[in-house]
């Protein structure tokens, strides 16, 4: 699976390897963010098959995460913030999210009337960074016991930036909103008169430039690797005004592509006609609150969520993360799947221009699962998160060092 088109010039740049006393410096630097619960343990095993294929790499680790919440008030601090600017690529493990009341509940007591509020700190970085793209490959590997059915290579291109996910929120709603609203907006009329804690309002966030690109990234993305098809994700029938913009942009940008096959699918229908033919799927791309949920659909159908990774890409930056949670029930138990973010961490290096090394690892992925002799509770196995990684690290081919 190629990524190339995703870089823009900045990743795997030719870096200085001398620094000013003559030592040779690594080729990468790469952001290590483990977060919280099983974040840690999944990036330790995925670091195993890094080191193992040959990486020439410094990894800096960065602040991120709940315990940063509650501890200083900023899950994502401006320290991190300021790691992510000098380095080539960051791997992340997960977060915990928690509803704004425990969020404040959980604040250290100095910090409890001093008007914070809870973001999450990927959504944030996502939009700091302008990581519009959001890649999930949804890939059946032979031999694993979780396939839904067998051959089954899906590509989710989920926009990243905007929509629902955009943070537009207001909880009480400012009297001065509901009266604009009540204005412009006759299907308003019913909760003009329901006092401000009574309702909330998320706004939904569309627009063609943002719509355009995660369209143009994924018919690239289709062209560079063959790719016979992109289906379009909304739900303009219903939600006619934002998802509107964005099938109207992504037609526009289908029309540049004439050899790849389009068609255009309402979210709801889509989940449906996934799990009864998702042999008729190749690619498929959908604003965010559709991608993240159809792109999760995908990954139950290969294995689940221990088999979900993610790249979150931009012009400047690529974070790459399995799609995971921070499952706090199984944290310290070292037995979650860490495939998620091993295969992450192949995304990686091909973004980054290691195709030679992604291969790599995605091979030692699939000999692993194919032979069966190593797996995790979720695949029927007894064998440790540790385990995994250090089993896929063994597999790698004995000339994984060389070239690119």
């Amino acid at each position: 699976m190629s990524l190339m088109h995703l870089r823009y010039g900045h990743v795997g740049r030719e870096r200085t390897h001398l620094d000013p006393r003559g030592v040779c410096m690594p080729r990468y630097r790469i952001a290590w963010l483990p977060g919280d619960g099983v974040g840690a343990e999944v990036m330790d095993a995925t670091r195993l098959v890094l080191d193992a294929v040959g990486l020439d790499a410094e990894y800096s680790r960065g602040d991120i995460g709940w315990e940063f919440w509650c501890r200083e008030g900023d899950a994502f601090p401006a320290r991190t913030i300021e790691l992510l600017r000098n380095v080539d690529a960051a791997m992340f493990g997960a977060i915990t999210s928690k509803p704004s009341k425990a969020a404040l509940d959980e604040l250290a007591p100095p910090l409890k009337d001093k008007g914070l509020a809870y973001r999450s700190p990927i959504v944030r970085m996502r939009q700091l960074f302008d990581l519009y793209v959001c890649l999930r490959p949804c890939k059946a590997y032979p031999g694993n016991p979780l396939n839904f059915k067998e051959g089954l290579d899906l590509v989710v291109f989920r926009e990243n930036t905007e929509d629902l996910y955009a943070g537009v929120e207001f909880s009480p709603v400012p009297p001065e909103l509901s009266q604009t609203l009540a204005k412009l907006a006759p299907a308003f009329a019913p909760f003009q008169d329901l006092r401000p804690d009574d309702y909330a309002v998320s706004c939904k966030i569309n627009t063609r430039k943002g719509s355009a690109r995660i369209a143009r990234a994924a018919f690239e993305f289709a062209r560079t690797n063959r790719r016979k098809k992109v289906t379009i994700v909304h739900k303009a029938n219903v939600v006619r005004a934002s998802d509107g913009v964005f099938l109207e942009e992504a037609r526009r940008v289908a029309a540049d592509y004439p050899g790849i096959q389009v068609d255009e699918a309402n979210v709801d229908a889509i989940c449906m006609w996934l799990l009864k033919n998702p042999a008729n799927y190749d690619v498929l791309v959908a604003p965010n609150l559709y991608g993240d949920i159809i792109s999760d659909l995908c990954a139950q159908m290969v294995g689940g969520l221990g088999f979900g990774c993610s790249g979150n890409i931009g012009s400047k930056l690529g974070v790459f993360e399995p799609s995971h949670g921070s499952a706090p029930k199984y944290t310290g138990q070292n037995k979650v799947n860490p495939i998620a973010t091993i295969l992450a961490a192949k995304m990686m290096l091909d973004w980054l221009g290691e195709s030679a090394k992604g291969r790599a690892v995605e091979a030692a992925v699939a000999k692993v699962l194919e032979e069966g002799r190593v797996r995790t509770y979720d695949m029927f196995g007894a064998s440790t998160c540790i385990e995994m990684g250090e089993a896929v690290a063994r597999s790698l081919p004995g000339d994984r060092k060389e070239g690119r």
